[in-house]
């Protein structure tokens, strides 16, 4: 049993620190006790974990900073302070920054750890000393996740230690992948228990979602997903969550839904940029950015092209604002990626050859292959790889994968188109090769085009059927529910005869297109189950 902890409300303040709403904002509710003597000094800290458990780092680094200003001898707002300056799941941003957090509580590991007046906070300090102390950022990552292994053994009824020991785990991911997705488990299961005890904790919620973020394990998250975002209104990252999971079902309203709900967070708080400091201005256009580019995605599976249109509309205005690089070129990744999804091969045609953006020289590129235009193809792939070349000389290959897929791939549509199918089916090989070797897919592709659906479509074409068959259930086991791939397996079940397969592909594009109905994906479908009515239904042919 669980000691009666003390629990933060959602009427703590009458303002939020970073400007997101004139009301209180609605983050969930934690019970994290600590020494603090002034009750300001624990409100703010409560805000500020609150804040950090959905990834608001901007606002959490306000909170604890607030706390230590009305008790300067608080360690535990050092503490949350520092980690507010790194994000678990990417790169850190600056470790100088946590590194002089901690410098104002005291000059020496030792002498900050003296602060610490409980067994619990001396735990989670030595954790934080470590993550942001000497050695190689791998090396600490690893290390801190040890040193939260030690303090949840010691806390193994302490949700909050319990909760940060989980993140700690899911920090270490990016270092090797986690293959065995041991770590991810074990993170996701500390996470699920809380989750059922604590149905409003928003670390609980947000942990288990990234979790089990991939395609096999993401119906354990499910239940996460629908509960976050009512658990933390006001967090744009904790409203655009959910869609990790809701992406891994195919449930592309619902993806939607959710990214505008994030975008609308956003905005509103983009809105009052004069106000923020240039890093609450960065990483905000960074959740603007993210829940239009996720939700552009989830439209495009619906058919909705106009929608799709009108988020790059949306995005415009703050990415001529933003220094953040993936604002800055959203709009013309997501234009390609409305080119591409759409099959607007005319549209491709217009793009310039001579963009910088990859996504463009695809588009344009895969556009002519698709369209004959032989000329203008090999020298988009030619642009792509200078590209790709010039990034891994500077990046390296391992952070240039996604671009390698996407250079293997407009190669490969120029074999085909240029009459090599064998050559085109080698150079996409290569392509999956590296796919698989990757992490599990998540969120909207990357590269745009999934590779495992350009091989089938190619197989198709060129009348292997069944191994076409085969690819485009490899591409729907990995991304659920997509359109051109039900499309796609549609028309090989169709031509191999198995019409029991086909009515079920067909019937799940036309679900997708209901709303489209003009699109010509969704009277290819009804074109087909029109014609199998009153047919038995018979049992699925094997291939």
């Amino acid at each position: 049993m669980r000691p009666l902890l003390a629990t933060i409300a959602l009427v703590l303040l009458a303002a939020v620190a970073h400007a997101v709403s004139p009301r209180v904002a609605e983050l969930g509710s934690v019970e994290f006790p600590t020494s603090a003597r002034n009750a300001d000094a624990q409100a703010h800290f409560l805000r500020g974990v609150l804040y950090l458990h959905s990834f608001t780092f901007e606002a959490a680094e306000a909170e604890f900073r607030a706390a230590a200003d009305l008790e300067p001898d608080f360690a535990m707002a050092y503490w949350g302070e520092a980690l507010s300056h790194n994000h678990p799941l990417i790169a850190e941003r600056d470790a100088g920054l946590p590194r002089a957090v901690l410098a104002r509580l005291g000059p020496t590991p030792e002498a900050r750890l003296a602060a610490a007046r409980t067994e619990r906070e001396r735990g989670f300090l030595e954790a934080v000393e470590i993550l942001f102390g000497e050695g190689s950022e791998e090396e600490r990552v690893l290390a801190y996740a040890e040193a939260m292994r030690r303090h949840a053994e010691r806390f193994p009824d302490d949700d909050e230690v319990q909760a940060f020991y989980a993140v700690s785990l899911l920090g270490t991911v990016r270092i090797d992948g986690d293959p065995e997705f041991r770590r991810r488990m074990r993170a996701g299961a500390i996470a699920a228990d809380i989750f059922r005890e604590h149905p409003n904790h928003p670390g609980a919620a947000h942990y288990v979602i990234h979790s089990f973020d991939d395609p096999v394990h993401a119906p354990l998250a499910l239940s996460a997903a629908h509960r976050y975002a009512l658990i933390a209104p006001d967090s744009a990252h904790a409203l655009h969550m959910p869609s990790h999971i809701f992406i891994q079902h195919g449930m592309w309203e619902e993806v939607v839904r959710s990214n505008r709900a994030s975008y609308d967070s956003a905005w509103r708080l983009w809105q009052t940029r004069d106000a923020l400091t240039d890093t609450q201005r960065y990483y905000n256009d960074i959740y603007v950015w993210h829940a239009l580019d996720w939700g552009q995605y989830g439209s495009l599976q619906l058919g909705d092209v106009a929608e799709a249109r009108r988020v790059i509309e949306l995005l415009k205005p703050v990415a001529e604002k933003s220094q953040a690089s993936m604002a800055q070129h959203g709009p013309a990744q997501m234009q390609a990626r409305v080119i591409v999804e759409a099959e607007l091969w005319d549209e491709a045609a217009a793009l310039s050859l001579d963009a910088a953006s990859p996504d463009t020289l695809f588009a344009a590129g895969l556009g002519a292959a698709r369209s004959g235009d032989l000329p203008r193809a090999r020298r988009a792939a030619k642009a792509l790889r200078s590209v790709y070349e010039t990034r891994v000389a500077s990046a390296g290959e391992g952070k240039t994968r996604p671009l390698a897929i996407q250079t293997l791939e407009l190669d490969a549509a120029l074999a085909h188109a240029e009459g090599e199918p064998d050559r085109a089916l080698a150079t996409l090989r290569e392509a999956l090769a590296i796919a698989e070797a990757m992490e599990a897919p998540r969120g909207a592709p990357r590269p745009i085009k999934p590779p495992f659906e350009l091989l089938a479509e190619i197989l198709l074409e060129e009348g292997r059927v069944a191994d076409a068959r085969v690819e485009f259930d490899r591409s729907l086991e990995r991304r659920p529910n997509r359109t051109l791939s039900l499309r796609g397996a549609g028309r090989a079940a169709e031509r191999d005869g198995d019409a029991v397969a086909a009515r079920e592909h067909y019937g799940a594009l036309l679900a997708n297109l209901d709303t489209q109905r003009a699109h010509p994906g969704y009277r290819e479908a009804k074109t087909f189950l029109d014609s199998q009515a009153g047919t038995p239904v018979a049992q699925r042919a094997p291939h």
